[in-house]
């Protein structure tokens, strides 16, 4: 792929391919799992991903939280405005991920490691809900060394807005903290979305080292709550009161008031800015009937997908949200994180 210094989004992350499983009461109950949870696989989880490639009807998806809304964000922006990067083997996973990013016109800069295997995740499918348990393989072995490489290090200084997923902070702090400063010292946007409770549960430290960097937060009523819980804030379900606390949180450039936005599914987004911390703002998410809902999986990356696109597009706080909820909207009517085709207008 011949890459070109004049993306308008530049996107980190882990990236993984997902295979999905339906009817997966019994895989949960037999390793422990949430219905609505996403975690990396331990030692007990290593036989999982064999039984249900065994026993299971797999679909393979393209996925990764940043990846996934990378797609979105491209889905929604002209062709050639979205990068990606993060590392993959050489192998018929990764073949399949740039397949994926292809159609949805998303670039992608990878750091390619020989001999490793790209991470996946299983996706376990329970009615509405999935439970989502990483194996990162490769991914966890990116180098910040390749975001300084001439074939990447010209994509960052023409990037205005970034991406990156909580996923990547478990190991790559290193390369989040370059990312993240830099496009602070230049007074561009850096987009966090925090992806699971385990994050600010068991990676704080890294998660606050990153913080001062982010101009806006993202989330979801669960990580709200894990968020809540870590730093002893009195009220779990008090989405507006956490949001004003993530807001007023220290930030190395003052100029740019940082947001936090929460969803909630089908139930109303929540979004507090730093310049007006006590007014908090709530949008209306337009439902689904039940019978329209195919499956849940990337309804949150695909709302951080159609916000970024919306946001770069020059659309106000209010009509990113809004275009947020729509490409969710369409996402959930899919298999796994996709979008339908032909193209949806979103914006």
């Amino acid at each position: 792929m011949s890459t070109k210094p004049s993306y308008s989004v530049f996107c980190i992350g882990n990236p993984l391919l997902d295979m999905q499983v339906r009817n997966g009461e019994k895989l949960l109950e037999k390793y422990g799992l949430k219905a609505n949870d996403a975690i990396l696989a331990e030692e007990k989880h290593a036989p999982l991903y064999e039984e249900i490639v065994r026993d299971y009807e797999v679909t393979y998806v393209a996925g990764g939280a940043s990846q996934n809304a990378a797609r979105g964000a491209a889905y929604v922006l002209p062709a050639g405005s979205v990068v990606f990067t993060g590392a993959v083997g050489d192998d018929d996973l990764a073949e399949q991920l740039k397949q994926a990013n292809k159609r949805e016109g998303l670039d992608q800069v990878y750091q390619v490691k020989k001999g490793e295997k790209t991470g996946a995740c299983a996706v376990i499918l329970t009615g509405h809900h999935r439970s989502l348990v990483t194996t990162l393989r490769v991914a966890e072995k990116f180098e910040k060394s390749h975001l300084t490489s001439p074939e990447v290090a010209p994509l960052i200084d023409n990037a205005k807005f970034f991406y990156m997923e909580g996923f990547f902070l478990t190991h790559g702090v290193e390369s989040a903290l370059h990312l993240s400063k830099t496009a602070s010292d230049a007074g561009k946007t850096f987009v966090m979305n925090i992806s699971a409770p385990f994050i600010s549960q068991f990676f704080n430290t890294q998660v606050h080292q990153v913080m001062p960097y982010v101009d806006i937060f993202i989330g979801n009523e669960s990580e709200a709550e894990a968020w809540a819980t870590t730093h002893s804030y009195p009220d779990p379900k008090d989405l507006a009161g956490i949001a004003k606390s993530i807001a007023l949180l220290p930030k190395a450039n003052e100029k740019r008031p940082r947001w936090v936005i929460f969803t909630q599914g089908a139930l109303h987004t929540v979004v507090v800015t730093a310049d007006k911390p006590d007014q908090p703002q709530i949008f209306a998410v337009d439902p689904l009937a039940e019978d329209q809902i195919v499956d849940t999986n990337g309804a949150g990356d695909a709302f951080a997908g159609g916000f970024l696109g919306a946001i770069v597009s020059g659309k106000t706080l209010e009509e990113s949200v809004l275009a947020g909820h729509k490409l969710a909207r369409a996402c959930v009517q899919q298999v796994g994180p996709q979008f339908p085709w032909p193209k949806v207008n979103i914006l």
